[in-house]
């Protein structure tokens, strides 16, 4: 059973960092895409962060490129999202997702940062940057 957990939220001031983590369980990171996204209130979820691990691909939305970097742990199993030089406008609440890779149709080490692409969620965890 796939699963994913986030942790690592909080409140933080403009400036600041914060490292989210988000645990896998029930599936091989190896082929599988990785997604990070936020929503905060009254927007859509829009794509922050993707990764490709068998690829080694990575993705970053504008608004984040320069300040957040995705990566995973040695043991193949964690996500982390590395967010420094937080802004009041990266409040939302941040949510991973996967999807598999096979049958996607993507390139060697490509991933995508549509929601839409994705078929397992976390349940997020709150972001607020205060200025």
């Amino acid at each position: 059973q796939v699963q994913l957990v986030e942790s690592g939220g909080g409140l933080v001031q403009s400036g600041g960092s914060l490292r989210l983590s988000c645990a896998t369980s029930g599936f091989n990171l190896d082929y599988y895409a990785i997604g990070w996204f936020r929503q905060a209130p009254g927007k859509e979820r829009e794509g922050v962060s993707c990764i490709n691990i068998s690829g080694r691909g990575k993705y970053y939305a504008e608004s984040v490129k320069g300040r957040f970097t995705i990566s995973r742990d040695n043991a193949k199993t964690t996500v982390y999202l590395q967010m420094n030089s937080l802004e009041p406008e990266d409040t939302a609440v941040y949510y991973c997702a996967t999807h598999p890779l096979r049958d996607r149709g993507l390139r060697v080490g490509q991933c995508l940062l549509g929601p839409d692409e994705y078929d397992f969620w976390g349940q997020g965890t709150q972001v607020t940057v205060s200025s």
